[in-house]
């Protein structure tokens, strides 16, 4: 490998994957979420919203010599049980029960990575078991949320052991006015009466009536 492209895998990324719209698929997004709002990071380190980007994440994850990953995972295990998963066995926990397609999408992003020699020399993954998945426009569950903290906590751990330090921001770093920030994404739900939850109520009156 060349000098040049060396220099470029000296990046790490911390990465949130999910889906913000059904409660907590967007565990992921909101950890590094939070973790971008609570804290500065020097230039080798870099946070991202992967969202459902799936294969769009190639080249990011190319670039990482060591890799953090977010995410909401099925492991089977008690409601927002917080697990963490290391270098190799991360793809088989991401493929075991695949909860939505950013799942499948990112164990190819993986895949190709590992084809192309450039695969994170260390990677961690980060996951919650979920309490709710289909709720469309929810948020995280309690259970879930009361895990954004050690979740950052085991990140920030991570990059300790990686000579990184995070230094405490002042003052959360808000993107004021933005409706898909948490605290105005709760609070400007409508309430359940006002709003479907499942599906458009036209969706739903017509299936009714098809079955009666």
């Amino acid at each position: 490998m060349t000098r040049g492209k060396e220099e470029q895998r000296r990046e790490i990324l911390v990465l949130g994957i999910g889906n913000l719209l059904w409660a907590d698929e967007g565990f992921g997004v909101r950890a590094v979420e939070a973790m971008q709002q609570g804290y500065v990071f020097p230039p080798r380190v870099r946070l991202l919203d992967g969202g459902t980007q799936g294969l769009y994440l190639l080249h990011h994850v190319q670039a990482a010599r060591r890799l953090i990953v977010f995410d909401a995972v099925d492991y089977g295990l008690p409601p927002g049980t917080l697990k963490i998963v290391l270098n190799e066995e991360v793809p088989a926990f991401l493929g075991v029960k695949k909860m939505s397609l950013h799942q499948t999408g990112f164990q190819e992003v993986l895949a190709c990575a590992r084809l192309t020699g450039r695969y994170p020399e260390e990677l961690v993954l980060i996951g919650v078991q979920p309490v709710e998945l289909d709720d469309f426009g929810g948020s995280l569950r309690e259970p879930v949320k009361a895990q954004l903290g050690p979740a950052i906590g085991v990140a920030l751990g991570w990059l300790e052991n990686w000579e990184v330090r995070a230094e405490p921001r002042a003052a959360p770093d808000r993107i004021d006015g933005h409706g898909l920030d948490l605290a105005a994404y709760e609070g400007q739900r409508p309430s359940e009466r006002a709003a479907c939850r499942r599906g458009a109520p036209r969706f739903l009156a017509a299936r009714g009536g098809s079955e009666g």
